[in-house]
């Protein structure tokens, strides 16, 4: 079977990728990649070696071998160095100053009729102040996880204002 991407190196890039292997500060992926690349040349006088030859020399699976050989055809030379971006990357929803008015309003006293804030209402009122277009309950969940606010407690928001005020005119007095 004959290898559909074929690796054929310039003088420079060839120079650069043995530069690469010989100094050994860069990430190990990146100077295997190097190596692939080098062992894969067609322009060598042997032509070039097998993906089999250097999965055994490297120590190295044949998909990795074709996925390099792949991205330096298709990309070039740095796309076939470097590892390719993560995709599947999850973004935060809600910026810095948006977690913070929501902790705020988690701090803040439960709506009429209601003892605590639950999540849902905290949902509720991030979308009625227009501070987000729209938020699941979940996403503030893991948010003030991240900020330990127990939301069943009494020790946050306006308890825990009203304990240390009361405190402090404790100490006044005494």
């Amino acid at each position: 079977m004959s290898k559909k991407y074929i690796v054929s190196l310039t003088a420079d890039e060839r120079l650069i990728l043995e530069q690469l292997t010989k100094k050994g500060k860069s990430p190990a992926y990146k100077i295997n990649h190097a190596r692939i690349l080098l062992k894969a040349d067609t322009n060598t006088l042997d032509g070039g070696w097998t993906d089999e030859a250097i999965s055994m020399a490297l120590d190295i699976s044949i998909p990795t071998i074709e996925r390099v050989r792949k991205l330096f055809v298709e990309l070039g030379l740095e796309a076939a160095l470097n590892r390719e971006k993560s995709v599947s990357r999850k973004y935060h929803k809600l910026d810095g100053e948006q977690e913070a008015r929501l902790i705020a309003i988690a701090c803040s006293q439960a709506p009429v009729g209601q003892a605590r804030w639950t999540l849902r209402l905290l949902q509720a009122r991030m979308v009625e102040l227009e501070i987000v277009e729209n938020i699941s309950h979940e996403t503030i969940r893991q948010t003030l996880k991240k900020t330990n606010l127990n939301l069943g407690s009494k020790n946050h928001g306006l308890f825990r204002q009203k304990l240390q005020q009361n405190l402090s005119t404790t100490w006044k007095t005494s």
